[in-house]
């Protein structure tokens, strides 16, 4: 099973790809997408869905995890990431990918045993998790990747 987990973001959404085979990992890519601050936000957007639906045609994913909208005080950073977390969820349904979405709760204690942990933290599960040779970076990316670990942890595969 090929597994996308994606950390969205307006300025750089994360994306991890592992495939999942007797309970074991495997990494296919992670990376970012990065989009930049001074386009206005029809091509900031499209930015991301075209290097996104690149990436799901070039590695077919079987399913995609995604972290859930984190409701914070500043509104408008709320409303941008809800934009940019739209650009997946569609890609998700135009490519037939059953979509797992998980709070980043979930995912840092899935990773960690602890629903606090920082990203760190987790990075560091990460790269223990995924045998890595040294921590995946950027923290966007290493979030991804920990998304789509979070999908494995939770259905027991």
């Amino acid at each position: 099973m090929r597994v996308i987990g994606i950390d969205p973001g307006l300025l750089c959404t994360g994306f991890g790809i592992l495939d999942i085979c007797d309970g074991s990992f495997k990494i296919v890519d992670y990376g970012v997408i990065k989009t930049n601050s001074k386009d206005k936000l029809n091509i900031r957007l499209k930015t991301i869905y075209e290097d996104l639906s690149y990436i799901i045609k070039k590695y077919t994913p079987s399913v995609m995890s995604i972290e859930e909208i984190f409701y914070g005080k500043n509104v408008k950073a709320a409303l941008l990431l809800g934009h940019a977390r739209g650009i997946p969820v569609l890609l998700s349904a135009n490519n037939n990918l059953p979509l797992f979405e998980f709070s980043a709760r979930r995912i840092k204690q899935s990773l960690t045993g602890n629903g606090n942990a920082t990203k760190e933290q987790v990075q560091f599960m990460v790269k223990n998790l995924l045998s890595m040779d040294k921590l995946p970076q950027p923290l966007d990316a290493s979030d991804a990747l920990a998304i789509a670990v979070c999908y494995k942890q939770n259905f027991r595969i």
